[in-house]
């Protein structure tokens, strides 16, 4: 566990059971607290943005990973939760024994219910409740409450359910621009100003 990065984020630290085992390169920053039994491996990222971010006994967090916890969303991860290689959850809430294979993305408000499955790829939308035992096949995109799971080619689908989800006003709290104009630079500004806050951390 040498050489493994803490950091004290905004007044919180990590903290990390003794039984959980962190990889020296893996990153731990803010309010994050690994619990028993848990692996976080290389190269994975957990940071509390104004959130915090919770894992559950004997749940793994493969390599490469980026778990992210928001001021209006805490990320929550429940027993025995597989996060795969390279995945990245935001702001979301994992119940337990589900299974986020590869490349899978899960984003702010979503809750992913009990023996779920998100497959290779898979993505779970915004705001989106997958139920207990479901599965997004690989590549697919899980959009909506009540859930429409759809191949990732039904753009129009995907947009139907999506929309009205409202993205930019959920996540970063702006209206969405007329046509022709562009999100970027209220995003830029106002993710900017929040990232901006860990040029205070400390490493611990």
């Amino acid at each position: 566990m040498i050489g493994r990065m803490l950091l004290e984020h905004e007044g919180s630290s990590p903290s990390v059971h003794p039984s959980a085992y962190v990889a020296p390169t893996a990153t731990l920053c803010g309010d994050v607290q690994v619990g028993p039994g848990c692996r976080v491996l290389f190269g994975a990222v957990l940071t509390a943005e104004g959130g915090p971010v919770k894992l559950g006994e004997d749940s793994i967090v493969m390599e490469n990973a980026v778990l992210r916890g928001t001021r209006r969303n805490p990320l929550h991860v429940g027993r025995q939760v597989l996060v795969g290689p390279t995945s990245y959850l935001s702001g979301c809430h994992v119940e337990d024994e589900v299974f986020l294979a590869t490349g899978s993305r899960v984003f702010n408000g979503a809750w992913i219910g009990t023996r779920s499955e998100v497959r290779i790829n898979g993505i779970v939308h915004l705001r989106t409740v997958l139920p207990a035992d479901s599965m997004v096949p690989i590549g697919w995109v899980a959009v909506g409450d009540p859930v429409r799971i759809l191949p990732a080619s039904d753009h129009d689908g995907i947009w139907a359910a999506q929309k009205d989800l409202d993205f930019p006003g959920y996540v970063f709290g702006l209206d969405r621009p007329a046509d022709g104009e562009s999100l970027m630079p209220g995003i830029s500004q106002r993710f900017g100003r929040a990232l901006g806050r860990h040029s205070n951390d400390r490493q611990i």
